[in-house]
């Protein structure tokens, strides 16, 4: 440790973002680069600590406790304080396949459990992350590495998303021949086209680590949906072994009176075609098909994707925002049932509801809120919604329950709702033609830390697997499940 008192001299700062009026303005990524003397200062503040939780990557409560691939933080913070960047890059390197996208996007579980965070606020792990690995981009430090011998064995990958993309990665370093299968016009999955560009650039940071990929070996397919443009069948016959990492892509339903107006939609849908849109167009202004610009939006769920839902209406230029919650206000300060190093269930707020602050003076979130009814105009479009406040209590069964409060039922209006209110599984088709066990959830059956299937020769890795879940979870996912492919193709496996 370089600077054993350096916690006690410096405050916590985190130079990261343009500010909210600013960063609406367009679609460019609203991260920017602070200066190396902020960078090394809030490095300095690591204490490394004899028992470093940050990278333990745990389940503590229910949700990550640490960095899920295990980053050793103590290591590259250290190493950043004295300005050996390129050794923080060779360290950061060795465990996360992709810190470009875990620098941006990740909720940094790892801050979370930072032991300073018990009695101060935590280290910039995020930031600092994402630093080393933008300057190992500027200095030219990271190049493809070809790997020096093939075994002849051939890996189809079905999924282009984060877990994907690291088994790939991991398995194309073994020296196996691996190919990526992806139905979208675009590779990257959730990191193209479920998170906005102004969070995660497509072009200067996805695109480049996928150019990367395929500069070391790997083949990518886009267009093409395994069990209808290729038969799984056909695939089996054509790999020694297949990974499935298609994410839990399957939207939850909101089956309330009026769903079918027009207006409704899946978030994802809404998400999806506007990242789409400003790229075939290359950001020249104009707006998707499905926009938000003029309208009352109202977003129903929390989380990324309801952040995301906020940021992107109002950059298309909606009359207003609004974010239904059905859960209560999360608390200012950790409670007594959620101590240190659990995730903090504490009440902030992500760049979607700084900027609809911004712009309308308040948090656009409401909560314990219900949605009854979507309102129809009279002509099949949606003109607003009915909704009623809840309070969650008991029933006879003692399961928690929400209970309306009647006299607060009222109709706030909407032309567009998104529904954001997470996932439910994998799509379900590929998954049937193939006899793959499922879980009582309907994802993918395969244990952790084995990643095989019932079938011999198919895996599952990521959120097809586990369920919906975090970037950092899908990259660990996709390096175990690549170890114990390389065991099954090889006998033996040297991947971490």
């Amino acid at each position: 440790m370089g600077k054993p008192t350096g916690f006690l001299e410096v405050e916590r700062k985190t130079i990261s973002e343009n500010t909210p009026l600013e960063r609406i303005k367009n679609w460019k990524e609203f991260k920017i680069h602070p200066e190396e003397k902020h960078l090394r200062e809030q490095g300095s503040r690591c204490m490394d600590c004899g028992t470093p939780f940050c990278h333990t990557g745990h389940l503590v409560g229910g949700m990550a406790s640490g960095c899920p691939v295990n980053n050793l933080i103590p290591e590259w913070n250290d190493l950043v304080y004295k300005g050996r960047w390129k050794e923080a890059l060779e360290r950061l390197h060795k465990t996360n396949n992709f810190p470009e996208f875990t620098g941006r996007v990740c909720p940094a579980p790892c801050e979370g459990s930072c032991v300073l965070g018990v009695i101060e606020p935590p280290v910039t792990i995020k930031n600092i992350e994402s630093a080393i690995i933008d300057r190992g981009w500027e200095e030219g430090w990271v190049t493809p590495h070809i790997p020096e011998k093939r075994t002849g064995k051939k890996v189809a990958i079905v999924g282009s998303g984060p877990s994907g993309l690291a088994c790939a990665d991991q398995l194309n370093q073994a020296g196996h021949d691996v190919t990526v299968y992806e139905r979208a016009d675009r590779i990257g999955g959730l990191l193209m086209y479920g998170i906005p560009n102004m969070k995660l650039d497509k072009e200067a940071v996805v695109q480049r680590r996928v150019d990367l990929l395929a500069a070391e070996g790997i083949t990518f397919v886009t267009n093409c949906e395994i069990g209808k443009d290729i038969e799984a069948d056909q695939l089996r016959n054509e790999s020694d072994a297949i990974v499935f990492c298609t994410g839990a892509t399957k939207p939850r339903d909101l089956p309330t009176p009026g769903r079918d107006l027009k207006g409704v939609h899946f978030a994802m849908e809404f998400l999806t075609g506007n990242t789409k849109h400003i790229l075939d167009t290359k950001f020249d202004g104009s707006l998707p098909e499905l926009n938000a610009k003029d309208k009352d939006v109202v977003v129903i769920g929390g989380g990324d994707t309801g952040t995301d839902c906020v940021g992107t209406s109002i950059r298309h230029g909606c009359k207003s925002i609004t974010q239904l919650e059905i859960l209560p206000c999360p608390p200012e300060a950790r409670t007594d049932d959620n101590p240190w190093p659990e995730w903090p269930k504490i009440y902030r707020m992500d760049y979607g509801q700084e900027e609809a602050k911004a712009l309308q003076g308040e948090d656009p979130r409401k909560y314990l809120v219900m949605t009854e009814r979507f309102v129809d105009d009279g002509n099949g479009n949606l003109s607003g919604l009915e909704i009623i406040d809840i309070e969650w209590g008991k029933d006879e069964n003692g399961r928690f329950v929400p209970i309306k409060q009647e006299d607060t039922r009222r109709t706030i209006p909407a032309q567009l709702v998104t529904l954001a209110m997470g996932f439910l599984g994998p799509e379900q088709s590929v998954v049937s033609q193939l006899g793959m066990t499922t879980d009582p959830r309907s994802n993918i059956k395969a244990d952790h830390g084995k990643f095989k299937t019932n079938i011999e020769g198919i895996f599952a890795a990521g959120d097809c697997r586990r369920g919906q879940s975090l970037i950092v979870w899908a990259i660990n996912e996709g390096r175990g499940a690549a170890r114990e492919i390389d065991r099954f193709l090889m006998g033996t496996t040297n991947l971490p």
